[in-house]
C-alpha cells in the first residue's frame, strides 16, 4: 500500500521553500475523465486536496505538478491545480509535437513550465525526431525545459538529440537505475557524466523505485551523493507521489524524506530542494 493522509510526519524538517518536483494529481474521474487510451488505471483517486494535505504534513511549500500519462494530452487537470497555489505550484505538461503556439501559450500562461516525453519503448512511443526537435525549438521562446524519461543506460544512443536541444534537459528518476547493480553500473557512469554537462539536469525522484530493498531506502543514499557531488547546481528532488506502478508493496512519503539527510549535508540539500527548483521554475519568496 502507498502513502495516506493519515501517516505520520516525517522526523527530518525540510528547509523553507522546499519544492517536490516530481508529482501526480489523480482525479475525480468525473470532473477529470481518463483518457481511453491511458496505460493503466488508477487504484485510487489523489486529487489536489490530497496532494495538499500531503505536502502540508511532509513540509513542502511548492510543487511541480507532471501530467499523469493516464490523462493523455489533456493537461486541464495540471492547470486546475496550479490555479489553487499559483505561486507555489508550476507545471510539466504532456503535448503533441503539432501543438499550436497559442495552445503552447496558453499553457504557459497556467503555469506549465516544460513537456514531457518518453524513450522507454516499452512504457511510451518516442516522438518523431523532426517534429521533436521543431517542438523543442518552439519551446526554448517559452523558456520552458523537456523532461526526459529514459535508461540511463541509453544516453549514448540519445547523444546526437542531447547534444541539439536548444533547451535545458531533465532526467527523470535519475535514469531509471536500479541501486542493486552498484555504483560501478554502467548506466549509473553514463548518468554521471551528463550530469556534468551544463544543459542537462538530473531529478533525483522516485527514490523507492531506485532502492532495492524497500522502506526506508537507504541503499539509494550514495546514488544521490554521487550525483549532487557530480552537478550540485542542477540536481532536482521529488516525491513522485501518488506512485503509479510502485516497486514496493508497502510506501510512505515520509520515508523519503527522512533518507535525505544521508544524502547529503545542509547546504547540499539546500540547493536541491529550494534554491534549484526555483532557479528552473521561477519560484519567487
Amino acid at each position: 500500500m502507498t502513502d495516506s493522509i493519515e501517516a505520520t510526519r516525517p522526523r527530518f524538517t525540510l528547509p523553507r521553500g522546499a519544492c517536490d518536483t516530481h508529482c501526480h494529481v489523480i482525479g475525480p474521474a468525473c470532473s477529470f475523465p481518463y483518457a481511453a487510451s491511458r496505460p493503466y488505471t488508477p487504484e485510487e483517486e489523489t486529487d489536489k486536496l490530497v496532494l495538499s494535505t500531503l505536502h502540508e504534513r511532509l513540509g513542502i511549500d511548492r510543487a511541480v505538478i507532471v501530467q499523469a500519462t493516464v490523462y493523455a494530452t489533456d493537461n486541464r487537470i495540471v492547470l486546475d491545480a496550479i490555479a489553487d497555489r499559483p505561486h507555489a505550484r508550476r507545471g510539466v505538461a504532456l503535448v503533441e509535437t503539432s501543438i499550436s503556439d497559442h495552445a503552447l501559450q496558453t499553457l504557459h500562461e497556467g503555469g506549465i513550465r516544460g513537456v514531457r516525453f518518453g524513450f522507454v519503448r516499452h512504457l511510451w512511443t518516442p516522438p518523431d525526431p523532426a517534429e521533436f526537435r521543431n517542438l523543442m525549438h518552439r519551446i526554448a521562446e517559452l523558456g520552458w525545459h523537456v523532461s526526459l524519461h529514459l535508461d540511463a543506460t541509453a544516453l549514448g544512443e540519445l547523444q546526437p538529440m542531447l547534444d541539439a536541444l536548444p533547451v535545458p534537459f531533465l532526467i527523470d528518476h535519475m535514469g531509471r537505475i536500479d541501486a542493486a547493480a552498484g555504483l560501478e553500473q554502467p548506466g549509473f557512469a553514463q548518468l554521471l557524466e551528463w550530469a556534468r554537462r551544463d544543459h542537462c539536469w538530473i531529478k533525483l525522484s522516485a527514490l523507492d523505485r531506485i532502492s532495492a530493498t524497500g522502506t526506508p531506502f537507504v541503499d539509494a543514499a550514495p546514488f544521490v551523493r554521487a550525483v549532487l557531488a557530480a552537478s550540485p547546481e542542477r540536481v532536482l528532488w521529488g516525491t513522485d507521489h501518488p506512485h503509479p506502478n510502485p516497486r514496493h508493496p508497502v510506501l510512505h512519503d515520509e520515508s523519503l524524506v527522512d533518507v535525505l539527510p544521508l544524502c547529503g549535508d545542509d547546504h547540499a540539500l539546500y540547493k536541491m530542494l529550494v534554491a534549484n527548483p526555483a532557479r528552473l521554475y521561477g519560484f519567487v519568496d
